[in-house]
């Protein structure tokens, strides 16, 4: 890979015909059209929060360098940013009036508004540019390796600058697009920032059912000039949670969806009845892990290991011991009630606590509670074999 490098392109240059896409939320064009400053392996535009852009700004005020900026050469007189394209978006933004700084006295201040001096510090201000020029592969591997002022490209950003191309660009027009209307419906189900492509990954990991990795299905794709069956699959899986579970609960952002929809949508399920049980376990004290929940219901509640349900404390667990090795000894049984109604040599045994497990009398998942009146100690062979009955 060759580069030349750049120190007589200012601010000016490169802002002169700056082209931004409110609707996407990206920088398109520059430097008289010459400039691509946002191409389909570019993370989105995450600097517009009033920090990062504003900070841009400031830099540039103070006559502080911006770090270096590297230009791809894709033809004659054509260049597309591989890396500075939210430094470029934010002084373009701010050159046209998209967005204010806070001036000295605390006052609000859009570029058009700024004194001509300072507006001459921002517009002469010089870049360091690199312009680079090689095959595709070296550069997307140059790509990989770059830190973006500080903000490390995550997976699926990096994996879209490895797979550009017509999948990429329609996959980001629908899952990082935060216009999108049904975004909002999303939200309730997905975790992530819709702007760092995190709910592109969770879409890719669905369709993925877990029989290739995310690159393999983008690498197998990547000249698609549709997303249909990613779209499809994703829209069967929230449509599948929707018609099973009729609350929106935090708890349910960020599950698994796409592996309990592959384990479990071929089961039926009562809503109503969904709902009724949804609503005890939210309100059950002894429930610890309400995400698990979910899976609980979904499994048919054969798994209460999910739910974490709270164990008995140690002050129960001493005074249920003394109790029943006092009453065994009296006796002459085993302090376990299931060693002392069995025949072997067992059946006498004073077990030690340390051996003894804490269990519930009546299962919790049967009804039963998690409070000394329901509480006995078991050896640990006859607890772990008990299980669930």
């Amino acid at each position: 890979m060759k580069t030349i490098l750049r120190t007589d392109l200012t601010v000016e240059d490169i802002s002169r015909g700056f082209t931004y896409n409110e609707y996407e939320g990206k920088g398109l064009y520059g430097w008289s059209g010459k400039l691509t400053i946002q191409p389909e392996y570019q993370r989105n535009y995450i600097y517009n929060d009033g920090k990062k852009d504003v900070a841009v700004i400031d830099s540039l005020l103070k006559k502080y360098p911006l770090g270096i900026i590297y230009f791809n050469r894709v033809g004659e007189d054509k260049y597309e940013v591989l890396d500075g394209q939210q430094r470029i978006t934010s002084f373009g933004r701010f050159l046209t009036d998209k967005f204010a700084i806070k001036d000295e006295n605390g006052m609000e201040q859009y570029f058009s508004g700024l004194a001509k001096d300072k507006q001459e510090i921002i517009m002469q201000s010089h870049l360091l540019i690199y312009i680079c020029e090689g095959e595709e592969s070296e550069i997307k591997e140059w790509f990989k390796t770059i830190n973006i002022a500080g903000v490390p490209l995550n997976e699926q950003e990096l994996l879209n600058a490895v797979y550009s191309g017509p999948f990429v660009t329609k996959a980001k027009e629908v899952f990082s697009n935060s216009t999108n209307s049904r975004i909002q419906i999303w939200d309730a189900f997905l975790s992530g920032n819709v702007k760092r492509q995190d709910y592109l990954h969770t879409a890719l990991e669905w369709v993925c059912k877990g029989k290739c990795t995310v690159g393999d299905y983008m690498c197998r794709h990547r000249y698609d000039d549709n997303i249909s069956e990613l779209y499809t699959y994703f829209n069967s899986v929230i449509d599948w949670i929707q018609s099973v579970f009729s609350d929106v609960e935090s708890e349910m952002r960020g599950q698994e969806w796409g592996r309990l929809y592959e384990t479990y949508h071929k089961k039926s399920y009562d809503i109503n009845a969904i709902h009724t049980r949804l609503t005890e376990l939210y309100a059950d004290p002894y429930v610890k892990n309400r995400k698990g929940i979910y899976e609980y219901l979904l499994s048919g509640e054969i798994l209460p290991q999910l739910l974490d349900v709270r164990v008995f404390d140690e002050a129960t667990k001493k005074a249920i011991y003394k109790k029943q090795t006092e009453e065994a000894k009296a006796e002459g049984k085993s302090n376990c009630p299931y060693c002392a109604i069995g025949h072997d040599n067992n059946s006498a045994k004073i077990w030690e606590q340390k051996d003894m497990d804490a269990d519930h009398v009546t299962a919790w998942s049967k009804g039963g509670s998690t409070d000394i009146s329901n509480c006995q100690m078991l050896c640990k062979h006859h607890n772990r074999a008990k299980g669930n009955k």
